[in-house]
C-alpha cells in the first residue's frame, strides 16, 4: 500500500472551519508507524484539469472570482489543489501498476463540478484522476465508489452519462448538498437517513457491490470519506471504526486495481476512522 502526500496541503486555514489542516496533519502522524510506503504528491497540469473542469472554474481558483461560503479563496488555493489532483492521478496510475494507493491530501474534491467550486471542494480529485486513466492510460471501465456522508454531486454531474464510469454513492439523506435522492444514467445513488448505523450501511453496501461487479470495471476509484462517524460534528450518521476497516476489507477483496482519496470527514477521531480502513483494505483476510 503506498501513500500519496504533501506538507504543502496544510498551509491554508480559515479559522473555526471544519476542513482544517489537523484533519490530515494528524492521520499523517497516527499512519507513519505503519508499513505503508509514502510518496511525494506532485501537481497534475491544466490540461488534465481541463478534462473535467471548464478553462473559467480553473481560472477562478487561481484568482478567486467567485462566491461560495464554505469554500473561501486562498492565494496559494490553485497551487495546493493542483497538488491534491496530481496525488489523485498519481494514486491511479500506481494502481495501474498493481499497488494499491491512497491520496491522504486536502482539500477534497468530489462536491466540484465541472464549473462550479462549492462545499471545501475547488477541483475534483477524483474526476481528474478518472479522466486520466480513461484519456490517457486506454482504460474503458471504471466505476466510482463513493461513501462520504454527503453526495459527490460534482463527480456525478461531470460524469452523467459517460458509459465509461458507473458512479456509486452511499451518502445521508437529507444533507448537503440535496442531490443524490435517486439513480439516473450511469450513476447509482443509495440515500440513506439520518442516523443510519453499521448494519443498515453495510447491507445497502452489500448492494452496491453488486452495481460495481455488474459494470465490470477495470479500475475502482473511490472517494473515501469518514464523516458517517457517528461523533462527526457536521453530520448525523452512526458509522464506527469497525465498519471502515471492513469497507477497506471489501475493498481489498475486489481484486483489481484500486486507488482511494480523501474526501471528508472532520471528527477528532478521523485518524482513527483512515488507519481501520487502511488496515482492512490491506488485511483482507
Amino acid at each position: 500500500m503506498t501513500i500519496v502526500h504533501s506538507a504543502r496541503c496544510l498551509e491554508y486555514e480559515a479559522p473555526g472551519h471544519p476542513e482544517r489542516p489537523a484533519r490530515v496533519a494528524e492521520t499523517v502522524k497516527r499512519l507513519q508507524g505503519a508499513s505503508y510506503r509514502w510518496v511525494e504528491a506532485h501537481p497534475c497540469t491544466t490540461a488534465q484539469l481541463l478534462r473535467v473542469h471548464t478553462a473559467s472554474h480553473v481560472e477562478a481558483v487561481r484568482t478567486g472570482h467567485y462566491y461560495d461560503a464554505d469554500t473561501p479563496f486562498f492565494p496559494q488555493m490553485d497551487a495546493i489543489a493542483r497538488l491534491a489532483a496530481g496525488a489523485a492521478v498519481q494514486a491511479a496510475r500506481l494502481a495501474m501498476d498493481g499497488e494499491p494507493a491512497f491520496s491522504l491530501m486536502r482539500p477534497p474534491g468530489h462536491h466540484a463540478e465541472r464549473n462550479r467550486i462549492m462545499g471545501f471542494c475547488y477541483y475534483n480529485n477524483i474526476a481528474v484522476a478518472v479522466a486520466e486513466l480513461l484519456e490517457a492510460a486506454g482504460i474503458k471501465r471504471v466505476a466510482i465508489l463513493d461513501f462520504d456522508c454527503h453526495h459527490g454531486n460534482g463527480t456525478e454531474e461531470i460524469f452523467l452519462g459517460d458509459d465509461r464510469v458507473r458512479f456509486i454513492s452511499l451518502h445521508q439523506s437529507p444533507c448537503y448538498p440535496g442531490t443524490g435522492t435517486m439513480s439516473r444514467a450511469n450513476a447509482r445513488n443509495y440515500p440513506l437517513p439520518p442516523g443510519t448505523g453499521p448494519v443498515e450501511f453495510l447491507a445497502t453496501l452489500k448492494r452496491a457491490w453488486d452495481d460495481v461487479r455488474a459494470f465490470t470495471p477495470q479500475v475502482l476509484a473511490v472517494s473515501a470519506g469518514f464523516d458517517m462517524y457517528h461523533r462527526d460534528p457536521i453530520t448525523h450518521m452512526a458509522l464506527d471504526e469497525e465498519t471502515y476497516e471492513e469497507v477497506g476489507r471489501q475493498v481489498g477483496r475486489w481484486g483489481g486495481p484500486t486507488f482511494a482519496v480523501l474526501e471528508g470527514g472532520y471528527a477528532r477521531e478521523l485518524p482513527e476512522c483512515v488507519a481501520a480502513f487502511l488496515r482492512g483494505w490491506s488485511n483482507t483476510a
